[in-house]
């Protein structure tokens, strides 16, 4: 990717339409699934999409924020489910993560991890878009469950966030096991029993 991809220009301005965002979104997955992680930039997008660079650097500070993003995009359920179970919630996003890390740039970006500096903008774009955007939306779908008294609450929130989507994370990094359905449903319905109410 260029260097302007490394830049983190400071958000100003009136925050992007989500149409806007989507158009952008919808532009990045494209280029990334047809081009590949290196071609997509943010220019690149913003020609595709018709969306000015500014308004794209309001949502993504860099080119790899936006990569995670649109790799996610279409796979990941919105945090309103429609009043759905939790585990019918948390299955389809867990669901959403492990169709698109599967995909043949989801592991082509899952092996440039592997051997990335931890610091790195590349790392940093995984960290915020992928593992803590997860965590967020699974935050949501908890908090909703609790509310419908679906799931007693947790001795620590943050432990079973992490109990949740930590397994997913250290098989696409370490590679010992593959990352598949079953293991996304045996994760979910393990970690659920650990808040089920008495008697449940």
């Amino acid at each position: 990717m260029s260097q302007e991809n490394n830049a983190t220009p400071k958000k100003r301005g009136r925050p992007p339409s989500a149409a806007a965002q989507r158009r952008a979104l919808e532009a990045a997955h494209e280029i990334l699934m047809a081009e590949g992680f290196g071609r997509m930039t943010i220019e690149a997008v913003a020609a595709r999409s018709g969306v000015g660079k500014p308004t794209i650097y309001r949502s993504w500070a860099n080119a790899q924020e936006l990569a995670m993003a649109a790799l996610l995009v279409n796979r990941l359920p919105e945090a309103e489910f429609g009043g759905g179970t939790a585990q019918a919630a948390l299955g389809a996003q867990m669901s959403g993560l492990v169709t698109a890390f599967a995909s043949t740039r989801g592991r082509q970006i899952t092996m440039a991890l592997a051997a990335a500096d931890p610091e790195s903008e590349f790392t940093k774009a995984f960290r915020n878009q992928v593992i803590l955007s997860s965590r967020n939306a699974g935050r949501v779908i908890l908090e909703e469950a609790l509310a419908r008294r679906e799931i007693v609450p947790p001795l620590d929130m943050e432990a079973l966030l992490d109990m949740i989507y930590g397994p997913v994370f250290f098989r696409l990094l370490v590679g010992h096991r593959p990352v598949s359905p079953e293991f996304g449903d045996a994760i979910v319905r393990t970690a659920l029993r650990a808040v089920a109410p008495s008697g449940a």
